[in-house]
């Protein structure tokens, strides 16, 4: 017996002699101090929001026009299945926080969460297409085995995008200073519009002319560009610290993190300022583009092109606020702007209607995008900038649940709203003068305006007096702290 025990480690140490003959630069693990200029390191770890945003343009966009259209999927049921990576949403604060809490042996906290979200990803567009096949109802066998399989892959794409969005942001606090945060916040916002923007020309352009064979192919291409990508993004980003990950540390449970944190100064406002403020810029999500084409009866190119509008507004308010931020300015401060902006913005679209302005429209998209960038900038500035110590998973975790849920809860009561007020308007029950095509649509962004005042009266707390000048930051860039 102590023969085989000698031969085994024999072989172990033989097997580790090999290992130890491979460069690190093989390896996906960083050193303690990194050459890679911190520019060009964030670069490459902002590419998991490219994937985050291509998972959400497939789901949202693409496959909601397909899965109704093309594979005659009810509508009821598409709502049901796009709506389940919401499930998941709440289920981010206690993802950040065991990504701040991970006992490894390698010393890693932020990688394993990052590369589990990527393989629940990857596996969720895997059975997709082929669940999304029986569902249309293209098949001999029993149609609750689509919808099940179905059920799955979305809410696996949704943990998987989820899990991702989360601990990236968090491991993006880690390697980065304080000082850089708003050009980080900026940096990784626009990446992932722009991989919405591209992955919605690439899928419409594959999908122009649809079949089903190409429909697996884009969903399968996803889910190996998920792979890619997120790989690409963690490679050599953490440093190893075994100290840090030791199962011996003594650790917090979930129940007290969160006491701690909710006993921060004004934490509970600050969420409820986001989750009011995230529902105000969300309802109109999915109404912009139909108010355009059924009340000021612009075509499709149109419609779309006031789309991209917003997408530059939004590109605006962000790139404005990592160079204000990064200046000093107040992240609560700037919010409050971005909610001001939100009500010129809903003003304008409002009167769009009785003016028939296409001007006061496109005025009001952009201003949307831009205010809406500059509210996500600063909060999730403030989020990173208030993280206690040992709690920036946690805290970014909770950023992202309240966010995610407030802006996909909104995205359906926006549309539940104006549906129902346009049924009741058409009926005559609201008088001969409210019947009409923008009514519903006026009532939403009544209410939005409504909820925007409500955000600046959460919000008002929060500021900073002009006088205090504690936590101003220092102008900055990314770019010179990584010349250091």
């Amino acid at each position: 017996m102590s023969g085989v025990a000698t031969r085994v480690r024999r072989l172990n140490d033989a097997w580790a002699r090999k290992w130890g003959v491979l460069t690190p630069d093989l390896l996906p693990i960083a050193s303690g101090e990194i050459k890679e200029l911190l520019l060009l390191r964030l670069l490459r770890l902002s590419l998991f929001q490219v994937s985050v945003g291509m998972a959400v343009v497939l789901l949202i966009g693409t496959l909601n026009r397909v899965m109704i259209v093309e594979l005659g999927v009810p509508a009821w049921l598409v709502a049901v299945m796009i709506s389940l990576p919401l499930v998941f949403a709440p289920f981010r604060a206690v993802v950040g926080f065991r990504s701040d809490t991970h006992r490894s042996v390698l010393g890693w906290r932020r990688v394993p969460f990052l590369w589990f979200g990527t393989l629940v990803q990857f596996g969720g567009l895997a059975i997709m297409p082929f669940a999304l096949i029986i569902l249309s109802g293209d098949t001999t066998g029993p149609i609750l085995v689509g919808q099940i399989a179905a059920a799955l892959a979305f809410l696996m794409v949704g943990a998987g995008l989820h899990t991702t969005q989360t601990v990236g942001l968090a491991l993006a606090t880690d390697i980065t200073p304080p000082k850089s945060h708003p050009q980080v916040v900026a940096l990784l916002c626009i990446m992932l519009l722009l991989g919405m923007m591209i992955s919605a020309v690439l899928f419409g352009a594959v999908l122009a002319d649809f079949s089903e064979m190409r429909l697996i192919k884009v969903i399968q291409a996803s889910a190996v560009a998920t792979v890619v990508l997120n790989s690409i993004a963690l490679w050599k980003q953490e440093a190893r610290n075994p100290l840090l990950t030791s199962g011996n540390r003594a650790r917090p449970t979930f129940r007290e993190a969160w006491r701690s944190f909710d006993q921060g100064k004004g934490a509970t406002r600050r969420l409820v300022a986001l989750g009011i403020g995230t529902v105000a810029f969300s309802m109109q999500d999915i109404l912009l583009e139909p108010y355009g084409g059924q009340v000021l009866h612009l075509a499709v190119g149109s419609t779309t092109a006031f789309t991209a509008l917003l997408a530059l507004g939004g590109l605006t308010g962000f790139g404005l606020a990592a160079k204000v931020l990064a200046g000093g300015m107040d992240p609560y401060r700037l919010a409050a702007c971005g909610a001001m902006a939100g009500l010129v913005a809903f003003c304008a679209i409002v009167f769009a209607a009785p003016l028939q302005s296409t001007v006061s429209f496109g005025v009001g998209v952009l201003l949307i995008g831009f205010g809406a960038g500059l509210f996500a900038h600063s909060t999730l500035t403030a989020a990173m900038g208030t993280a206690p110590a040992g709690q920036v998973g946690l805290t970014l975790g909770i950023w992202g649940a309240v966010q995610a849920s407030a802006a996909g809860s909104a995205v359906a009561a926006g549309g539940l709203i104006r549906d129902g007020v346009a049924a009741l308007a058409s009926r005559g029950v609201q008088g001969g003068a409210l019947d009409g095509p923008a009514t519903g649509y006026t009532v939403v962004y009544t209410i939005e305006i409504a909820l925007l005042f409500a955000t600046l009266a959460a919000v008002g707390p929060l500021v900073r007096p002009l006088r205090h000048r504690s936590m101003i930051l220092p102008k900055s860039s990314i770019l010179a702290e990584s010349s250091r």
